[in-house]
């Protein structure tokens, strides 16, 4: 297993994709392709990366699933700016792993990486930011997500004005390790507010990358992207926002919308 390391402003961090995986799935809902589904996306013709579906998302007549844009990158040990690193070409396979261990195929719709170095972007805290993809599900499989988040409800809408130091956050995380739900605080907004610093106990790791964040008043804000090295066992999460607002403006696939959850939102105690 090889993951992606690089210094930023004197901190490590880690690219938070799992190279080689497993794939195993959590308790099964009704509708089997949920937040927290497992996205398996290929590195090369014999190494794939494992994420976590961050929430749905819906285009004109499409679904969608959000996850990290690194986790299509194209290969298996790079750094964190997305407008260098080789990335998988759009229409690439996804492979989604339902809550019932059912499988589904989509397709890589869009990717801030590849669209980053398409428009020969070069703002630093953009390049290192701005880490959002999405994945194209068939009309059939779209019939099989529940955009609810499981255990916490919700998302109840987008978040539009980021978070403060010390704001509720929480985040389903089934892939990797035996806690579900992690719940903490946000420690502000860094990069020119493209990405929040979030503390939970455990702090999401390998296999976690691309699931989604939650405030406390159950809006999703944010897309988990990297781990810090420094002690500290933080996360950074890519601002979900300002990444959607650019996949609609420069993305080519029309507007997309996030899908509020079907469920009410609540922390757990």
């Amino acid at each position: 297993m090889v993951l992606r390391r690089i210094a930023v402003l004197g901190v490590a961090v880690i690219a938070l994709a799992l190279v080689g995986a497993p794939a195993h799935a959590a308790p099964a809902p009704a509708a089997p392709i949920t937040p927290g589904a497992l996205m398996i996306s290929p590195v090369d013709e014999h190494v794939t990366s494992s994420c976590t579906a961050a929430f749905v998302f819906a285009g004109r007549a499409t679904t969608y699933l959000g996850y990290a844009a690194h986790c299509a990158g194209a290969s298996e040990s790079m750094g964190l700016s997305g407008c260098e690193e080789p990335t998988l070409p759009l229409g690439t396979g996804v492979t989604i792993v339902g809550n019932d261990g059912s499988r589904a195929s989509g397709h890589l719709a869009y990717t801030s990486w590849g669209t980053m170095q398409q428009r020969g972007e070069s703002d630093p805290e953009l390049c290192l930011h701005n880490d959002f993809a999405l994945v194209e599900l068939s009309p059939a499989d779209g019939a099989r997500v529940d955009p609810t988040v499981p255990v916490l409800g919700g998302p109840t809408g987008l978040d539009s004005d980021g978070t403060v130091s010390g704001e509720p956050v929480a985040s389903y995380q089934p892939q990797a390790g035996p806690t579900s739900v992690k719940q903490g605080r946000s420690l502000g907004m860094t990069g020119d507010r493209l990405s929040h610093r979030v503390e939970t106990r455990p702090p999401g790791r390998p296999g976690d990358s691309g699931s989604g964040y939650l405030d406390g008043d159950g809006r999703a804000f944010g897309v988990l992207s990297t781990l810090f090295t420094d002690g500290s066992s933080t996360n950074g999460v890519t601002d979900l926002a300002h990444a959607l607002a650019y996949a609609n403006t420069f993305g080519g696939i029309g507007r997309v919308a996030l899908v509020p959850g079907r469920q009410p939102f609540r922390l757990r105690d």
